[in-house]
């Protein structure tokens, strides 16, 4: 391989360091949280490398929520796979409405964690989230028993609308158990709609 390729493949690497490191980053700080510098601290590098991979902090962020964004598809796509049989919408329901998941911000779905900053973010943030945003809606409508029927759409926004709201009200709440009442209502409530 020549110094050039070699060059060129340690530049990639470190970007996705970079990138993996702001992902978390937004998710447990927010975007306002989530320093240029503190992040490049996290990926092991100095802050002065920053525009060597970047042209802004947005052009981060948006990099940042999109792999996020991302991360949670996969994740759902995982659970609904190893679910039996006419089980992937609860498997999924349940795993996203964990008490795992609700202690875990800075691993799991960005919506939940930065939804309510969404609309102060620059516009390729918002498009990149707005992506997987709908990639999210896209595996829960493919999980759903009325998947292909009508209204079988509505009620995937309806479902990850609820998901979403009860993970980030659940967050907020100071009160362990209020914080799991919401979970488990969520739960309850969405469950039977796809018996």
């Amino acid at each position: 391989m020549n110094r050039a390729s070699t060059r060129s493949k340690e530049k990639e690497a470190t970007h996705e360091r970079i990138v993996e490191a702001a992902a978390r980053a937004i998710r447990r700080s927010g975007y306002d949280g989530a320093s240029v510098a503190d992040i490049m601290k996290e990926a092991g590098l100095t802050h002065g490398g920053f525009y060597a991979h970047f042209s802004s902090r947005e052009a981060m962020l948006a990099e940042a929520a999109d792999r996020a964004g991302a991360e949670a598809v996969a994740s759902s796509t995982r659970v609904a796979a190893a679910a039996p049989p006419e089980q992937e919408l609860r498997w999924l329901l349940r795993a996203y409405l964990s008490d795992e998941h609700l202690k875990n911000a800075e691993l799991g779905c960005p919506v939940a964690a930065l939804g309510s900053e969404m609309p102060r973010q620059a516009p390729e943030v918002r498009r990149a989230a707005t992506h997987r945003i709908k990639e999210m809606i896209d595996v829960i409508a493919r999980q759903s028993p009325d998947w292909g029927q009508p209204g079988a759409h509505e009620h995937a926004l309806v479902t990850a609308a609820t998901m979403v709201g009860a993970l980030l009200m659940a967050r907020a709440v100071d009160d362990p158990s209020l914080s799991d009442a919401l979970l488990k209502a969520a739960l309850k409530h969405l469950a039977p709609v796809y018996d």
